[in-house]
């Protein structure tokens, strides 16, 4: 999944959410991903961070959010 598709999720999950915050809207599209993309989002954000500095699921949440206010912030990087 890319970048790009995983921000495409995350604001059709808010679409349908919005009166969720965005870290509870990052766990629902984690969480409708399955287990195997879980893990992949959570090596993901291991490889930008250096570290896992959760478990699995609440670092794939991390990067989904990460990944969704860094495009959000500045989408040429």
């Amino acid at each position: 999944m890319t970048d790009e598709e995983l921000v495409v999720e995350f604001a059709l999950t808010r679409l349908d959410n919005e009166e969720l915050d965005l870290d509870e809207i990052a766990a629902l599209v984690v969480r409708r991903m399955g287990r195997d993309r879980m893990l992949h989002l959570a090596s993901q954000n291991l490889a930008v961070r250096g570290e896992l500095r959760a478990a699995a699921f609440e670092a794939a949440v991390e990067y989904v959010l990460w990944t969704v206010l860094k495009l959000r912030d500045d989408p040429d990087e």
